[in-house]
């Protein structure tokens, strides 16, 4: 470019620099015009997507009584915009006041201030307070000043009151710790447990999204846009569990454990036999304190050597393979036997002698299950090994929750295989298996030889509609013969009825189990650690025994060993304290036993009634349960024996029948929650 001549030099060089900047300028806004990249920043600094959380689905009890729910809690904010200039100058004191008072956090003069600030910086989105809400303090707040010109009726109109309450679902037990580990409300190491970490994909649901857009004063609000998606609440998981047999359980093995400082943990387990449904799964491990809780799944969680409760499958083996009969003598000498350099024993010092096959299972002898082994399967150890692979022992259950232990049940060519493994094996030493999978083999005998899979959950629903049914897997349709069958169950009657487990005998209804008692052994195959010889004491079983509808096990760890530990002693009054409660709701049950006199029947009547019977409501009319919460509300109605249905959350704003009605036993009240 050829510069005036009568223009100076440097004029002109100044003329040449700002004509090339506005070239450049308009260069730039050019390339603006067309960089979408820039654009899409820029869209991401004023517009940003927000996940909206979806509900997460409920866990009920196999009657659909409520276990675990998401109960709504709430962040307050303010508009300070909101409200008309009157009802705000005139109530920001008593709100700053009441806000200071409830939250703790702040004094009234400071979130005055904040509030004053709000109004003349005409923020839209003023975050109080230092914590959310609980669903119970929502009524107190709507009545703080200003926010009250919002409340009507029941509900909260925020163009009115100002007051935002953003809320968050907290999860929440209906029946606080009950089963707690097992429905995954005790996480371990932050890692979801249970059913809430099994069904964890169903019950969450599919979250939603909207889009908020920021505003002058730096807020985001939403912009109600047509990509917005609103969230797809999660299923509602139906568990197999019993409330009350849940109940029964947890307090029968916490009652037991607190007897004595030397037990470390235990677990009650009770399953429905034709159905392998599990009614109740307890585990108590002992904290510092001294107390009991639910902290690590024993039931499923620890394979340890089940003692003298694998002796059942000892006997089947036995009997399956022709080698012995029920009425067969067995040599139990003087209660002490020595084969390769290891004494097996009895508890009895003085011995048994010679007894029935029957009488030696009745009395658990680990010398007549040895030599039986040694005597019968000698050089023919793999067919001892694939009686017991048969019976499914050796196989994972690969039950619906996460964590379960594998068995182990050695076999003849396996490295810590030794000329010790079979006669240790017949008693429960040797190998390894979890409560629930001894419980699974036991409900197997109970069910006519059909082995079943443990079921913790049934179905899975939304809106009260059944999606989807998990049927009852049949692990082996028969794990022995009829013939088998008939003669163990006799054992099995026998072991309760005069053996190890006579203290748990009962005339209104009969009891089938085994004891066991056994060492736990610990890394690296010792049973010694740290001068503690640790043991359990166990007891798996069935009742009534001559139809069998629930099936058991309970299982008792101690740090130290007692003189007098064993599975009959301390397992089995566990799992009789279980079984009465049971008892109490099946009067049909009981079997016709000797007459007795009127005054003595009329005792027993009155013993019974105080010790099994079901507390009846001291009101006999039905509470109004309007304005409670759900647990609340549920406490109150279950107790008083109804069924309960509801819909919606928060409090209880209708009942289906009226508040002073006679209450009808099993009777369905619905509840209407906002």
């Amino acid at each position: 470019m050829q510069l005036p001549k009568n223009i100076p030099l440097r004029l002109g060089i100044i003329y040449l620099i700002m004509v090339l900047l506005g070239v450049l300028i308009i260069c730039k806004v050019v390339r603006l015009q067309f960089d979408v990249e820039l654009k899409e920043k820029v869209k991401k600094i004023s517009y940003y997507t927000e996940e909206l959380s979806a509900k997460r689905g409920d866990i009920l009890t196999h009657d659909g009584r409520l276990l675990v729910t998401s109960l709504p809690q709430y962040r307050l904010y303010m508009d300070c915009m909101l409200p008309d200039e009157p009802v705000f100058m005139s109530g920001v004191k008593g709100l700053s006041v009441a806000l200071s008072g409830f939250f703790k956090d702040k004094t009234a003069a400071e979130y005055e201030k904040i509030l004053r600030d709000g109004r003349a910086k005409k923020r839209r989105y003023v975050k109080l307070g230092n914590r959310t809400i609980k669903h119970t303090e929502l009524e107190k707040v709507y009545q703080f000043p200003i926010f009250k010109q919002g409340w009507r009726e029941q509900v909260y109109d925020r163009n009115k009151g100002g007051g935002i309450f953003e809320v968050k679902n907290v999860r929440t037990a209906s029946y606080d710790n009950l089963a707690s580990r097992t429905l995954g409300l005790a996480n371990e190491n932050g890692v979801a447990v249970g059913v809430e970490g099994a069904f964890d994909d169903v019950l969450k649901g599919t979250p939603g999204k909207r889009l908020l857009r920021r505003i002058a004063n730096g807020e985001w609000v939403p912009v109600n846009s047509m990509s917005d998606v609103s969230p797809r609440n999660g299923y509602d998981v139906v568990t197999t569990l019993d409330v009350d047999i849940q109940d029964a359980a947890e307090t029968a093995l916490r009652d037991q454990l607190k007897k004595s400082s030397e037990f470390e943990a235990g677990t009650a387990i009770i399953m429905d036999v034709k159905t392998g449904e599990i009614r109740a799964i307890a585990n108590m491990k002992r904290a510092s304190d001294g107390s009991y809780a639910e902290a690590f799944n024993y039931a499923i969680g620890w394979a340890t050597e089940p003692g003298s409760t694998f002796k059942l499958a000892t006997l089947i083996a036995l009997l399956e393979d022709g080698l012995v009969d029920m009425t067969d003598k067995v040599n139990t000498e003087n209660g002490r036997w020595n084969y390769k350099g290891h004494l097996f024993q009895d508890v009895s010092h003085q011995g048994y002698g010679i007894i029935p096959l029957q009488e030696a299972f009745e009395k658990s002898s680990n010398v007549g299950f040895a030599k039986l082994a040694v005597d019968q399967y000698l050089g023919k150890e793999r067919q001892y090994i694939d009686k017991l692979y048969a019976m499914k022992l050796n196989d994972n259950l690969n039950l619906q929750i996460s964590g379960e232990a594998s068995p182990q049940i050695r076999y003849v060519n396996d490295k810590l295989w030794s000329g010790l493994s079979l006669p240790m094996m017949s008693m429960g030493y040797e190998v390894l298996l979890t409560p629930i999978m001894t419980l699974t083999f036991y409900n197997a005998v109970a069910n006519n030889g059909r082995m079943v899979k443990p079921k913790f959950v049934s179905e899975l629903r939304k809106g009260g509609e059944v999606k989807q049914r998990f049927s009852t897997e049949v692990i082996s349709a028969s794990i022995c013969s009829h013939a088998t069958l008939e003669k163990v169950h006799r054992a099995l009657l026998g072991v309760v009825e005069k053996g190890t487990a006579k203290n748990i005998r009962d005339e209104r209804y009969k009891i089938a189990g085994k004891t066991g008692t056994s060492r736990i052994a610990f890394a690296g195959g010792g049973y010694d650690m740290n001068g503690y010889k640790k043991h359990q004491a166990s007891f798996a079983g069935f009742f009534p025994a001559e139809k069998p509808v629930y099936s058991g096990i309970v299982v008792l760890y101690t740090e130290q060993t007692k003189s007098n530990f064993y599975g009959g002693n301390w397992a089995a009054p566990v799992f009789k304290q279980i079984a009465d409660k049971i008892y109490a709701s099946h009067s049909e049950w009981e079997e016709a036993v000797q007459p007795k006199s009127s005054d003595t029947m009329l005792a027993d009547l009155i013993e019974d009634n105080k010790a099994y019977a079901p507390q009846k409501p001291a009101n006999k009319k039905l509470p109004s349960v309007v304005g409670k919460t759900l647990k609340e509300a549920l406490f109150l109605l279950e107790n008083q024996g109804l069924r309960v249905a509801f819909s919606g959350s928060g409090r209880v704003v209708k009942q289906s029948l009226p508040a002073g009605t006679p209450v009808v036993k099993e009777q369905t009240i619905t509840l209407e929650l906002r």
